[in-house]
């Protein structure tokens, strides 16, 4: 079991894993804390972006020789293969530490996964630390990993009836606050541009820069994202929305009176697709913004 140490070090992990959103696909947001020998922070690191060093690697940098009999905390199954950067295993097999905390094992590791080879050396491994927490950030990616398609989170305006209008200004100020954590983001124009421009280095999107928004989801995928979001209603999102319905909606609502009847003549008042579930409600201007998941 975990000290209560190191749970707030996997706390801390995950917290900083997050400044990789919207910049470190194709590869996943991870991050790590390094524990010396004593319990205490003595590295953190986080992956940014594709062929930099991941997140074990920086937190090891930071730790140095401090690492040595320490622990690691990491969100994600360290890697265990050559790609662009040495495998993680190695880092932390190099650096001597002598247990490693994770969250969330790695569904593309390749042959043996990094666990396996750092208990094969006699590193002592604990699976599945706060995975639950761990899966706020990784989520998406996780999703998309599987599905071969991107996360795709959908935000538009709302009518009286609950069917999607244009943009306006809550989905504008919505998309402003979110789009740093996506890696496109498909405007209400139906453009497309990087949550983040420039964020993700020069080869991911570079098929996709200057070109219409790709009908197929896979083509996004392909080009390595793994989360869209998609702002208002328009011919361009509707054409991706239905090659790939969203995995989740966040709709802004208009403001009713305290007593308000609808017209009789225009039929059920909706307020998510069908097929989605709330998962948040709360007031937003003069009126609500409802968050919903499928399933």
């Amino acid at each position: 079991m975990p000290s209560a140490h190191e749970v707030r070090a996997m706390r801390r992990a995950i917290a900083i894993s997050a400044q990789g959103l919207g910049s470190t696909s194709p590869n996943p947001p991870v991050g790590c804390v390094v524990l010396d020998v004593r319990g205490r922070t003595v590295g953190e690191g986080y992956h940014l972006r594709k062929g930099e060093p991941h997140a074990e690697v920086n937190a090891l940098a930071a730790a140095g020789r401090s690492a040595e009999g320490g622990t690691a905390v990491v969100t994600l199954e360290p890697c265990n293969h050559y790609g662009r950067t040495p495998p993680c295993r190695e880092a932390l097999l190099a650096a001597r530490v002598a247990r490693v905390l994770i969250a969330v094992m790695d569904p593309t590791s390749r042959g043996a996964g990094g666990a396996a080879v750092l208990r094969q050396a006699g590193v002592e491994v604990e699976q599945d630390v706060l995975a639950d927490e761990a899966l706020v950030v990784l989520g998406p990616w996780l999703s998309a990993t599987k599905t071969g398609r991107p996360h795709v989170t959908w935000v538009y305006q709302a009518a009286l009836d609950g069917s999607p209008v244009g943009e306006g200004e809550a989905v504008r100020n919505e998309v402003a606050a979110l789009r740093g954590a996506y890696d496109l983001v498909v405007t209400a124009g139906g453009a497309f541009d990087e949550g983040r421009p420039g964020s993700h280095g020069r080869d991911v999107f570079a098929v996709l820069r200057g070109d219409a928004v790709p009908g197929s989801p896979e083509a996004l995928f392909a080009a390595g994202a793994r989360s869209v979001l998609v702002a208002g209603h328009s011919p361009g999102a509707a054409a991706l929305l239905a090659a790939c319905l969203p995995d989740e909606v966040i709709v802004h609502v208009p403001g009713t009176a305290e007593s308000w009847a609808p017209s009789p003549e225009a039929g059920p008042v909706g307020v998510l697709p069908d097929g989605y579930r709330v998962t948040s409600v709360a007031p937003a201007g003069n009126g609500v913004r409802v968050t919903g998941t499928r399933g």
